[in-house]
């Protein structure tokens, strides 16, 4: 079941893609490992805060963790980690906005917040009810910041690690690329920043349609060159030549 649900998302790039949602059973899998960790960083505060405080600042540090743990981690990772906590990294999961977006400090936020609610003090038998009967596999935290948690694809190409950055291929020295607007330009980056959260086939659907559109439109460029790389080299010199 985990392996058929889906949702569907319109992506800036004007295609339709599928998101596959996570179930019960890969969340609950990843949640024990996130728990053990807190688990640890928690007991490994009581046991210095033991031997190093007493009485009211104690109890301050302990309680310190302790909000941390519920909470700050898993906001931490994943406003810092691309929607994955370690528990989730393991498991091939991401928590993602709706619209298939990167999760922010808001949303992650108001998500893990209402975990205090629905969590532990409940035994988690709200937030199970919520993924079994959504159409999304959403749990309360998830309808209230807007979220989902997807699977990931199991093999994708490493994407590069900034356009901006990486030195302008020579033979793109020749390349006129004024044709090309800002706009369409803002769509090769999304589609670039973004590719390693599609799976495979919706990739390569994406980058063939985006360079159909815009190498026609590009002179200078040599016959064979694969999608992907010919918008990574559109985007380099757009960026070297504003």
């Amino acid at each position: 079941m985990e392996y058929e649900d889906k949702r569907k998302v319109a992506t800036p790039e004007g295609v339709e893609l599928e998101l596959r949602l996570a179930g019960v059973g890969s969340r609950f899998s990843a949640g024990l490992i996130d728990f053990a960790i807190k688990s640890a960083f928690v007991i490994a505060v009581v046991v210095i805060t033991a031997l190093t405080l007493g009485g009211l600042a104690a109890a301050i540090v302990i309680g310190v963790a302790i909000l941390l743990a519920t909470v700050g981690y898993d906001v931490l990772f994943e406003v810092r980690g691309g929607g994955r906590t370690p528990g989730k990294r393991a498991h091939g999961l991401r928590v993602v906005m709706a619209d298939g977006g990167a999760v922010g400090l808001r949303s992650s936020s108001v998500r893990n917040v209402l975990r205090l609610v629905e969590g532990l003090p409940l035994s988690y038998v709200p937030a199970i009810i919520s993924i079994l009967v959504t159409r999304d596999n959403q749990r309360l935290g998830d309808l209230a910041a807007g979220t989902v948690v997807v699977r990931e694809p199991r093999a994708v190409a490493e994407s590069p690690r900034s356009l901006v950055e990486d030195p302008v291929p020579e033979h793109t020295a020749t390349w006129d690329v004024s044709a090309v607007t800002p706009e369409e330009v803002a769509a090769v980056r999304s589609f670039l920043d973004r590719r390693d959260g599609f799976d495979a086939s919706a990739r390569a659907d994406v980058a063939r349609r985006l360079a159909d559109r815009l190498a026609p439109r590009v002179s200078g460029v040599p016959d064979g060159i694969p999608p992907e790389r010919f918008l990574e080299d559109l985007a380099r010199v757009k960026a070297s030549r504003r």
